[in-house]
């Protein structure tokens, strides 16, 4: 590895824990602003359809750009059969993500994912696997991923995982709210979210997939963005439709406008159906295209992903060392 080229493109990948902004205190709900907010669908298609095809990246600088992506990962276990071993195995893996000759190669010894994602119940599992590594540990919560348990029970949720030792909290809205245009209780919602987060940090999760339009996904991130919420998310993973560029586009510009209207940068976290290396470099551009590089580290940018390690180690892999192995290599957990 021509070490000069890889530290100068990897200069600021660090392992960041706890975001270095500020925390987002929010505003209150401007519903002029929130009614006006508009999404022109057919352009915001038609950049995104000609997005993968227009950019090449090899060599030393793709598998630059493949480094930043793992240190943006939330590496997630999300399933019923979750067990205490499947958790070690994941914490472990976010410790070390990649071999260690490969990363020795790379010049990034001790990179490390953006975090772990577990249900709440694995919380404390976690927190001891992880002792001494400082990589965060987010817990999902508020009933998800549907989101419809009572309100109280939510909020409840919330403590609880804090108590535990979550430090970010993955909260899923309740998109009927969107979905019938009330945005005021939508605003309360995650503004009671935000209270019941304390230090911890609030990533809301849109569900984007059923929110019907473009235009109701940029007002969800407006309402977000102004109850609170320090990051914004696309899914849960759960849903039949996840991540998506336009999707993106439309929710980063929401963050750039936030940000010029308020001087507060609030993060953004694409989740579910992101498995290909290549996927994730095209998130890294738009991200970088549009808010810039201060939004790519994982203080202000995350995957929601488990498959997409593997897929990007076995890239680093033939960086490395010209051969590819098999994908069952590489399993999380």
């Amino acid at each position: 590895m021509h070490t000069d080229q890889m530290e100068q493109l990897t200069s600021s990948i660090t392992h960041l824990s706890p975001p270095v902004d500020p925390r987002n205190d929010g505003m209150n709900l401007d519903l002029d602003w929130v009614l006006a907010v508009q999404a022109n669908t057919s352009a915001i298609e038609r950049r995104c359809s000609s997005f993968p095809g227009r950019r090449s990246i090899k060599k030393e600088h793709q598998a630059a750009w493949l480094a930043r992506s793992i240190s943006c990962i939330d590496l997630t276990t999300l399933s019923g059969d979750d067990t205490v071993g499947r958790i070690r195995r994941l914490c472990a893996k976010a410790r070390q993500p990649v071999r260690q000759d490969i990363l020795n190669h790379i010049g990034l010894p001790n990179l490390k994912t953006g975090a772990v994602c577990v249900y709440h119940d694995m919380i404390a599992h976690a927190k001891s696997a992880l002792a001494g590594s400082k990589i965060p540990i987010a817990a999902v919560s508020t009933g998800f991923p549907a989101g419809l348990t009572p309100f109280k029970l939510k909020v409840l949720e919330i403590h609880e995982s804090v108590a535990a030792g979550a430090d970010e909290i993955d909260v899923v809205i309740s998109r009927k709210h969107v979905l019938n245009g009330d945005w005021k209780k939508l605003y309360d919602e995650v503004k009671e979210y935000k209270a019941a987060c304390g230090s911890s940090h609030l990533k809301t999760i849109l569900a984007t997939g059923e929110l019907g339009t473009l235009r109701n996904v940029a007002k969800a991130s407006w309402v977000s963005m102004m109850a609170g919420a320090d990051f914004i998310k696309t899914s849960t993973g759960k849903e039949s439709i996840n991540a998506t560029l336009p999707v993106t586009l439309v929710m980063l510009r929401a963050i750039r406008d936030y940000f010029e209207l308020t001087g507060q940068r609030i993060g953004y976290k694409p989740a579910g159906g992101i498995s290909k290396a290549k996927d994730s470099i095209n998130y890294l551009i738009l991200v970088n295209e549009e808010l810039g590089r201060n939004w790519l580290t994982p203080n202000l940018f995350r995957f929601g992903a488990s498959s997409l390690l593997a897929d990007i180690e076995r890239q680093l892999e033939f960086y490395s060392t010209g051969n590819y192995s098999a994908f069952n290599r590489h399993g999380i957990a």
